[in-house]
């Protein structure tokens, strides 16, 4: 078949000629349109208009104010052998006197060499609505780790004696735990 005469092509076969420099004139084209657009983003989002004139309005009337010198704040002055105490007494500050250290009660239900059987306890516990707390505590030597389940910890001997009578009635019994916590002094 032979080639109709009105249909040109170029070198690599192609119907379409290609025309240099096309591609960079495209992407040069983008570049300033993108730029164009964010900075009128910007400004649009900063709410600054460059168009804006800067000068007063005329049609507003013009307040005329006095010139009045400017005073310097005085920087306050401080004294410090006065703000200071006086060496007069070598005495400590008193200390403060440590808050009354209350002694919490607890209701030990049981203690265990074995987990699962403190969870066990736990979970009977807390089918009868008592929150307990497992304790886990290595007791050295032969002795080994024990878990131990406690109920509290109680502020009052209303709140413990309601509490073991719960746990008598279903069969669990329980030792009262009298705890001192340790103060630590602040430096």
């Amino acid at each position: 078949m032979a080639k109709s005469p009105s249909r040109r092509t170029d070198r690599a076969g192609s119907a379409f000629p290609r025309k240099e420099g096309t591609v960079f004139s495209g992407v040069m084209i983008g570049l300033i349109v993108g730029a164009v657009l964010a900075v009128g983003v910007a400004l649009w989002i900063t709410g600054n208009n460059p168009f804006k004139s800067s000068a007063p309005d005329a049609s507003l009337p013009a307040k005329i104010e006095p010139a009045t010198p400017a005073t310097p704040e005085t920087a306050p002055s401080f004294d410090f052998y006065k703000m200071l105490p006086s060496d007069a007494t070598s005495e400590a500050p008193p200390s403060p006197r440590p808050a009354a250290i209350t002694t919490l009660y607890y209701l030990q239900a049981g203690a265990f060499q074995n987990p699962a059987d403190a969870d066990n306890l736990k979970a009977q516990l807390a089918l009868l609505g008592i929150e307990t707390v497992i304790q886990t505590r290595d007791l050295g030597g032969d002795l080994g780790v024990f878990h131990r389940v406690r109920v509290g910890p109680f502020l009052a001997m209303d709140e413990i004696n309601r509490t073991r009578a719960l746990l008598t009635q279903n069969n669990i019994p329980a030792t009262l735990v009298k705890e001192v916590p340790t103060t630590q002094e602040t430096p």
